[in-house]
Formats: structure tokens, C-alpha cells, sequence
């Protein structure tokens, strides 16, 4: 589940950031086609407003936020906005978002916070909370669910649904097997609405039920980890039609010389220096499964004499293994680019913690519901905290396209 900090008092907070270097990457909100073929190869544009709205699928995110990461690191030339408004135990009808202020409406709830973001694309998680009303509550789902893409429409921007993921883990088998059926046919009704209103649907039910064979990625059985993030974000990235995070560096020592392929780029003719022309940056690997993620960056290199290399990056130590290892390829799973990939999250997740409590605050009925009268006169702090937002985000544009790193191969002695 979600797991916050209070943030500290907004004045504290503007000394810290105040004091180190400003780099602003403020996004204009300029609204991009609702159409696009759902097979072509997913594309952000300049200004893109990304918003993650539906269940907890999304909200639970904020605290690893590999979503928003690897849509940053695929397309780092471009200053795109991300909102998430996912809400834990939420409907195509917003009836997790009710309050004590009534009007406005749960729905009417919604409907604020998703033109308040302005999105110019709008990812839709819904369907796991619906699908225990059955098959006599798939007619609501289906109408619910065209309202709200027929609103998404209104505003301009593109749409794309998830399906919902699998129940893994239940008080019996038979309990989880009846779950997931009905989970499967809510995902077959959303994929046949995407297809007849030309949308792109993205199925993550069967990627991350496979992965559960093998790894633990739920602490409950329903919510995702870390682990879990991890695999979710790689399923996201596929349906998007991006490139594996994976791949093969080949280098081949030869009497006449190393011969290297893309992306390595060798800097001398006599040596294995070498750097590497990175489009994007990793994902980082799941604490607890780094060594069984498959698909990492390899470094191939061939032809070299017995013995124990060790691989550098800037002076730094990587990796050590035998020629035989590194004919066969290392897998690269630490590293400077990783280190980049860990600290860019971590202002994001510092961004998406401070608009959470900016969007809902903790004493909301006393802020702007009905009882405003009381502390109506914190809605001022709120939107400074705006400040502190842009802040963010123009350190995340700052820190999100991988850095220029010299490696050198050197036999161990």
C-alpha cells in the first residue's frame, strides 16, 4: 500500500529549495490530437499533460514512480507534465473521491480534477473495482466507461486504457480463479470498446500474472510492489511499442584491432576505451530481484586473451569477470547510468508526494469543502505549492537524458 510523510510547512521548504540552483522546465499546455492509431508506435510531444487516472493500479505508484519515470527517460528532449490522479478503491463514476461537501458530486469530483490537469493524454486504469459486480455490472462499466472517454475526447487528448492486472494471492484457490475470470472478461469489454472508438488498449493482466509465477511481486495478494512496479511499467513500455530496456553491446578484439557495434562508440584504436551513445535511461531494478531481471543492458566483448577483466565507467569500477564471461556477455546491472536513472525518481516521487497533498489535502472539508470558513484561508498554500512543483520538475528535466561515461576494459593482474 501507499506510504507517505507529511510534507514539511511550505515556508520551510522554500528555504531549502531556495537555496540550491533554479533550472524551471515550466510545460504549456497545447493539446495534441485525440486520434491515433492504436498499433503505431506510442509518441510524446513537446508539452504533452500526461495524466494516470483510475484505481490504486495508479495511486500506489507514487511511491516508486516507474510510470512516470520511464515515460520521462524514453522521450528526454521533450518537457511533458505529469498529474496522477489515481485513487485507491475508485470507479468509472469517482465514488471512491465522495466527500463531506456534497455538491460537487464524486463524479462531478472527477470530472474537476481531470479538466484541472489540462491532459493532452489520459491513461485509464479502471475495471478491477467494477468487475466484482459481475456480469450484470459489465453494462454499467461499459456506459461508465464511454462517459468518461467521451469526456476525455471533450478535452482534447488521447486516450489510453489498461486492462485491470490479476488477483495473485486469495483465501482460496477457487476464490482467486473465480476473481480473475470475471477480471478477464471486464478486460475483453474494455479492449472491444477500445477497438470500436479506435483507441490503443494495453493488456497488463497476462504479462503480470506470468511474472507472479516466478517472483513475489504483492505484499497482499491484490496491490503491487516495487517488484511488481517494475514489471508493470516493462508491460507498459511493450504495449506502448517502445524498445526493450534490454540489448546486446558486441565488442570483437581482433589482430588488427577492437571492432565495436552500436551503441558502443571506441575512442582509441589501441585500447578497449570506449563510451556508450545511450538514447535513454534504465529503469532502476527492483531492490529485491535485481539479479533475476532478464532483460538488462549486456556487454558482449570477444576475442580477448584469458584472464580477468575489470570493467570501468569514468574510473569507477563496474564489474569483474573472465574473458570466457565476457565472450558469452555481462549483464549491467549497477552503474552511473543506474545511479542517474535512482535519483531522477527520487524527484519524482518528491513532485507527485507534494501535488498528492496539494489535490487532497488532509483537512479538505476544512479547506475548500463546506466548512471552509474555518480554514478556508489555507487554500493560499496550497497553490504555492505550485512553486515547488515547477521546481521539481525543471530539476527532473534538468537530470533526465543520460550522461556522457568514458569505460575502459583493463586486464586484472
Amino acid at each position: 500500500m501507499r506510504k507517505f510523510k507529511v510534507p514539511a510547512t511550505l515556508g520551510s521548504m522554500l528555504v531549502v529549495f531556495l537555496l540550491l540552483p533554479l533550472g524551471l522546465a515550466v510545460a504549456q499546455n497545447k493539446p495534441s490530437s485525440a486520434s491515433e492509431a492504436p498499433d503505431a508506435r506510442f509518441e510524446l510531444k513537446k508539452d504533452d499533460r500526461v495524466v494516470f487516472l483510475g484505481n490504486s493500479l495508479f495511486e500506489n505508484d507514487f511511491q516508486y514512480g516507474y510510470l512516470e519515470l520511464a515515460l520521462t527517460t524514453r522521450f528526454p528532449d521533450r518537457d511533458v507534465t505529469f498529474r496522477n490522479l489515481g485513487w485507491v478503491g475508485d470507479n468509472v463514476f469517482g465514488e471512491a473521491r465522495s466527500t463531506f461537501t456534497n455538491p460537487p458530486t464524486p463524479y462531478e469530483h472527477l470530472l474537476n480534477q481531470l479538466t484541472k490537469a489540462q491532459p493532452t493524454v489520459v491513461f485509464l486504469a479502471y475495471g478491477g473495482v467494477e468487475s466484482e459486480g459481475g456480469e450484470a455490472g459489465l453494462p454499467r462499466f461499459r456506459e461508465g466507461l464511454t462517459k468518461l472517454m467521451d469526456k476525455i475526447d471533450q478535452l482534447g487528448a488521447r486516450t489510453i486504457l489498461l486492462s485491470p492486472i490479476p488477483v495473485i494471492a486469495g483465501d482460496s484457490a477457487q476464490t482467486i480463479t473465480r476473481r480473475n475470470a470475471m477480471l478477464e472478461v471486464y478486460a475483453a469489454d474494455m479492449a472491444k470498446t477500445a477497438r470500436e472508438r479506435g483507441k490503443r488498449f494495453i493488456d497488463v493482466f497476462k504479462p503480470i500474472q506470468e511474472v507472479s509465477k516466478t517472483l513475489a511481486i504483492t505484499d497482499d495478494g491484490v496491490h503491487l510492489n516495487e517488484t511488481g512496479y517494475y514489471y508493470l511499467t516493462t508491460a507498459l513500455e511493450k504495449g506502448l511499442g517502445l524498445p526493450p530496456q534490454g540489448g546486446v553491446i558486441t565488442i570483437n578484439v581482433s589482430k588488427t584491432g577492437p571492432e565495436a557495434s552500436a551503441p558502443a562508440k571506441l575512442l582509441k584504436a589501441d585500447d578497449l576505451t570506449f563510451t556508450l551513445d545511450e538514447s535513454f535511461l534504465p529503469l532502476p531494478l527492483p531492490q529485491p530481484n535485481q539479479q533475476t531481471v532478464p532483460d538488462v543492458r549486456t556487454l558482449k566483448i570477444t576475442g580477448l586473451k584469458k584472464g580477468f577483466y575489470a570493467l570501468t565507467a569514468d574510473g569507477s569500477e563496474l564489474i569483474s569477470a573472465s574473458a570466457k564471461q565476457w565472450a558469452e556477455g555481462v549483464p549491467l546491472r549497477h552503474g552511473a547510468s543506474y545511479d542517474q536513472a535512482r535519483a531522477l525518481r527520487h524527484l519524482i516521487v518528491k513532485k507527485n508526494e507534494l501535488f498528492f497533498f496539494q489535490y487532497r489535502p488532509l483537512n479538505e472539508t476544512y479547506i475548500t469543502g463546506f466548512r471552509n470558513y474555518e480554514q478556508g484561508r489555507h487554500v493560499k498554500g496550497l497553490e504555492e505549492q505550485n512553486i515547488l512543483i515547477k521546481w521539481l520538475e525543471g530539476q527532473i528535466a534538468l537530470n533526465r537524458t543520460p550522461k556522457s561515461k568514458v569505460y575502459q576494459l583493463t586486464l586484472l593482474k
